[in-house]
């Protein structure tokens, strides 16, 4: 398989230290170069390309521009989107057009090594024809980006030990920290692979590869999932029979 990219940047000499980064990357043959959102919309539209590891700030439009242009043609065959800027604040945003990475400049090698895996899995995904909650060209959310304490954190789904609801928000449970993203259980639980991740209330999911067992108080007689870390997570009637079926394979 060989994955066709643009390299898309008003800097001559960003444009050639990510060729010079993508040598190593033997599947990745460069299709073209774009200066500027117009140059590489026009250079997509012709080439359509898998990737394109485009810049945020270009003459005319940004990059953002440019992803809506290529979507309003053909959203089916959109490429992917790999943003490689010098600015952390537009992260949130590249995330929410479902991004497959961004990348802070400088970045090195093995960081756009990352970056380029994720594209090969995306593809092989789409290639195999897998069904996915959100696009059938987008596999299940494998981690999720949001502020937290001052900072941007990007957060790999399989950390999450499991997922609360609290009014308008989720609290994510991981082994160190928890967050609160204002977002909705029913709207998270679409973007998670349900092989790992199940509702055992409607205001609790769990990660499976954390779960310990189910037990049932016997004084109360109410149950409750028992995490490997001692954590205690209700279970609701509704829910029971289907997690003690899973967890019985």
């Amino acid at each position: 398989m060989t994955i066709q990219a643009i390299i898309a940047d008003d800097e001559v000499l960003a444009r050639q230290k990510l060729r010079h980064l993508l040598e190593d990357e033997k599947d990745v043959e460069i299709v073209g170069e774009g200066a500027t959102a117009q140059e590489t919309i026009e250079l997509a539209q012709l080439t359509e390309p898998d990737v394109i590891l485009l810049d945020i700030q270009m003459p005319g439009m940004d990059g953002f521009d440019v992803v809506s242009a290529l979507s309003a043609g053909k959203p089916s065959t959109s490429p992917r989107i790999i943003f490689t800027t010098a600015f952390d604040q537009y992260a949130l945003r590249a995330f929410e057009i479902n991004a497959v990475d961004y990348l802070l400049k400088p970045f090195t090698r093995e960081r756009l090594q990352q970056a380029m895996q994720r594209v090969r899995e995306q593809i092989a995904l789409q290639n195999e024809g897998t069904k996915v909650p959100k696009r059938a060209d987008e596999p299940y959310t494998t981690r999720i980006v949001f502020k937290s304490r001052g900072r941007i954190l990007f957060l790999p789904i399989s950390d999450i030990r499991w997922i609360g609801a609290e009014e308008n928000y989720v609290r994510i449970c991981t082994d160190r920290e928890n967050h609160l993203l204002r977002e909705t259980m029913a709207n998270f639980e679409g973007r998670l692979d349900p092989r790992s991740f199940i509702r055992v209330h409607r205001s609790a999911i769990v990660n499976l590869q954390y779960v310990k067992e189910i037990r049932t108080d016997s004084l109360e007689g109410e149950s409750f999932v028992l995490m490997q870390d001692g954590q205690k997570v209700p279970v609701s009637r509704g829910y029971k029979a289907k997690i003690t079926g899973l967890l019985a394979h």
